[in-house]
């Protein structure tokens, strides 16, 4: 019996699923969206999440937690710098999933996963308001 156990198996051993994921997850991290098939996506979007909330927290402990997950310093240097802080006011749903047309090999359903809000627009909200001067007198 399945009680209490949250993970998809994808057809893989636990390890292979585990650094499937999780170059999955850097991915999404580098690139702010991948394209996968929609079980990936949706297996992706949990680990997604909570490296996103181990970044929000931000202390020593999380970095190594997420480190020792990712397995790419790079992605972590990324998640905390610059990932994390766009979504500290959000209380979750880092991710959106899209579902695309199937794969034309073998018709696998395909689908788009992405941070809900990304790094680049976050950057341009803040420009504007920062190149405004507020003690403009006419």
């Amino acid at each position: 019996m399945r009680h209490r156990v949250n993970s998809l198996k994808l057809g893989r051993t636990s390890q292979h699923r585990d650094m499937m994921l999780a170059a999955l997850v850097v991915s999404l991290i580098k690139h702010n969206r991948i394209r996968t098939t929609v079980t990936k996506a949706k297996a992706a979007r949990r680990l997604a999440d909570k490296m996103v909330t181990l970044g929000k927290r931000g202390d020593i402990a999380a970095r190594r937690l997420a480190a020792a997950k990712l397995r790419d310093e790079g992605a972590v240097y990324r998640l905390f710098s610059a990932v994390a802080p766009v979504f500290a006011a959000r209380q979750g749903g880092y991710t959106r999933v899209t579902k695309l047309v199937a794969r034309q090999s073998d018709a696998a359903p395909m689908a788009m996963i992405e941070w809900t809000e990304t790094v680049a627009s976050a950057r341009a909200k803040a420009e504007p308001a920062a190149s405004a001067s507020p003690d403009k007198k006419a």
